[in-house]
């Protein structure tokens, strides 16, 4: 089964960048849109950026403008490039498939916008 590892999250100020990264164990089927989402304390988990396997991507209205979601298959991993963070931006980021998780969820990786 193969599994997702989500990287590059940290502390960073308001307007800032980060760069998350989700690499998964084995072979992530280009069949398969790829999704990052975020759930922040006592919320449900939404979904914030999609990118399909021919490339075309969606995003959540919060971060459109400020965030770009891309895919590299051949090295099995899907990045999350955000610009112009916001407070509200902080949470948990995690990857799977769209529209249903098909891999096994990663610990996801914790993104805190505070000055």
């Amino acid at each position: 089964q193969v599994q997702l590892v989500e990287s590059g999250g940290g502390l960073v100020q308001p307007g800032g960048s980060l760069r998350l990264s989700c690499a998964a164990s084995g072979s992530i089927s280009s069949i398969y849109a790829m999704v990052w989402y975020r759930q922040a304390p006592g919320k449900q988990r939404d979904l914030v950026a999609r990118v399909t396997s021919g490339g075309t991507t969606n995003y959540a209205d919060s971060v459109k403008g400020r965030f770009t979601i891309s895919r590299d298959n051949a090295k099995n991993t899907v990045y999350l490039q955000m610009n112009s963070l916001k407070p509200e931006d902080t949470a948990v980021y995690y990857c799977n498939t769209y529209p249903l998780p098909v891999y096994t969820w990663g610990q996801g990786t914790q993104v805190t916008v505070s000055s």
